[in-house]
């Protein structure tokens, strides 16, 4: 796929200077997600490199895993060394960049070049500086990009940084097409907005992956594991945009500010931090190592 170390806009339009991109198709960005039927329990392990969250709170192929916290509270720096540990994984990743700076954009390319990862990653950019409408297609765009792997029998694992921007983007929009506003002013339909977006990373079976290729593969289970990003304000979970994506996602990893302030990186409390079906996709020794680690630090703090 020609996009793979590639840095191109929400309309798949490159923007890193290394001319056009190699394409053999399109896929709309909206897609319905695969059905039950259709679907694989999740069973192999994402290593991201990171003890803690590998030992106490495992992610598998196909999970969706939020990363909350507060700002500057490392999710990116997480998100990012997750993608650079993919690197010989065999692991294809997509960054999707929503209502950044196009410095710490820049800075995100740089640090995955230099480790030999931005090979196997293609970033998705939608910076601050474009429109609402852009920025709310973003991550639809990175997710169509992050199925055809899955489709083909593939792992891929798909980074949102973040969604709280693009509920923003969303209501800037909603706002300006007249839409009654809820709470937070949020529209209505917010909740689907990030629903039927996480709800396309998953695991799907040989069948599923047989039928799409046509038969081309056989034999392969495709993934696509999602890591949405979500930042709060003054550690409030409980806002209307973080406790709706804690209700779609399969755990989160809450990142806390005075962890990282003590020097504690990264700043997970375990506390509040879950996996709910990555502890099926640990192979049995880390499982039997780490099975303590939670009740050890439960008793410590």
């Amino acid at each position: 796929m020609g996009l793979l170390g590639r840095v191109v806009n929400t309309l798949g339009a490159p923007i890193d200077g290394k001319g056009p991109v190699e394409h053999d198709g399109f896929s709309p960005i909206e897609v319905i997600a695969p059905g039950v039927i259709e679907r694989q329990s999740v069973d192999q392990p994402v290593q991201t490199g990171y003890k803690s969250v590998d030992a106490m709170i495992p992610i598998g192929r196909g999970q969706r895993e939020l990363i909350i916290g507060d700002r500057q509270t490392g999710k990116t720096a997480m998100a990012i060394d997750a993608i650079i540990n993919q690197r010989d994984s065999g692991i294809k990743c997509v960054y999707v960049a929503i209502g950044q700076k196009a410095s710490t954009i820049s800075n995100v390319v740089r640090k995955l070049e230099e480790h030999g990862a931005l090979s196997n990653t293609i970033v998705v950019v939608a910076t601050a500086s474009e429109s609402a409408a852009l920025q709310y297609l973003a991550p639809y765009a990175g997710c169509a990009m992050g199925e055809y792997f899955r489709d083909r029998g593939e792992d891929a694992l798909i980074v949102y940084d973040d969604l709280s921007k693009q509920a923003v983007a969303y209501r800037q929009v909603s706002l300006l097409l007249r839409r009654p506003p809820g709470r937070e002013a949020f529209p209505g339909d917010v909740f689907y907005l990030h629903s039927r977006l996480l709800e396309r990373a998953s695991r799907v079976n040989a069948e599923y992956v047989e039928n799409f290729t046509k038969g081309e593969v056989k034999g392969k289970t495709g993934s696509l594991t999602a890591l949405p990003i979500i930042e709060t304000q003054a550690g409030d979970v409980s806002a209307f945009v973080p406790t709706n994506v804690i209700s779609i996602t399969d755990g989160q990893i809450f990142l806390e500010t005075n962890l990282f302030n003590s020097g504690i990186r990264p700043a997970v409390n375990p506390g509040i931090s879950v996996s709910r079906v990555g502890g099926a996709a640990q192979t049995k020794i880390i499982k039997k190592l780490s099975g303590g680690i939670r009740t050890a630090l439960a008793q410590y703090r």
